[in-house]
């Protein structure tokens, strides 16, 4: 029996999208930087982090993080089968997040103790997991699958639909998505450019995440 019903699990999502404008889309992939990184990230504003599951480090940085770092709501990302999902859950994650969805990543979803954000990119995948009792998307790639123009699309057919588009968004673009009513939060990387990272450079990544967190406008009609 499912632990999750559609409102329960609209509710779980909603607080993690709501905590704040922009949620940093993270591959670490030196564990001693997790911490300081995470810490610069989430002091300036941008307390949910998505640690991608694309490096060797990612389950390692996502315990550590959860276990040092209590004010983070940290989420693993590049979740791709029921394997991953049971593992980030062990990590410690408080969410967790698609690049799209597979019927056998539904059914762990309906098992699993964190609430598990799907990724669509079109209706006929939105239909699909409303099937499944969802209702919280990540939209991705968000710019290439029509970016603004479909979510405003989207907003009629389902007006009880909240997204996290990720993919192409930048500190330029996202004020847009955010003014969207069907929007809770983006996802990006912007704030953590390869060249800082590489030279450790929090005080510089704090700046950019600073102006991120507070990029969200008033919400117009989708």
């Amino acid at each position: 029996m499912s632990r999750w019903t559609p409102e329960s699990r609209a509710a779980a999502v909603d607080a993690v999208f709501d905590a704040a404008p922009v949620m940093p889309v993270l591959a670490i992939e030196h564990l001693a930087d997790a911490l300081p990184l995470c810490r610069a990230l989430v002091d300036a504003g941008l307390p949910v982090l998505e640690v991608t599951l694309r490096t060797p480090v990612a389950l390692e940085a996502i315990a550590l993080i959860a276990r040092e770092l209590p004010q983070a709501v940290v989420g693993a990302g590049t979740v791709l089968g029921a394997a991953d999902l049971d593992a980030v859950t062990f990590a410690g994650a408080r969410f967790a997040i698609a690049p799209g969805a597979t019927p056998a990543l539904y059914a762990a979803a309906e098992r699993a103790p964190i609430p598990f954000i799907p990724a669509v990119a079109s209706a006929s995948e939105i239909m699909h997991g409303l099937d499944h009792g969802h209702r919280r998307f990540k939209f991705f790639p968000a710019v290439p699958a029509g970016g603004i123009a479909a979510l405003k699309a989207f907003g009629g057919p389902f007006p009880q639909v909240r997204f996290c588009p990720t993919g192409g968004i930048d500190a330029a673009s996202a004020p847009g998505f955010l003014a969207l009513a069907n929007v809770g939060t983006v996802g990006g990387s912007w704030m953590v450019p390869a060249d800082h990272l590489r030279a450790c450079d929090w005080p510089a990544i704090a700046a950019l995440a600073a102006t991120a967190a507070h990029l969200r406008k008033p919400r117009e009609s989708t």
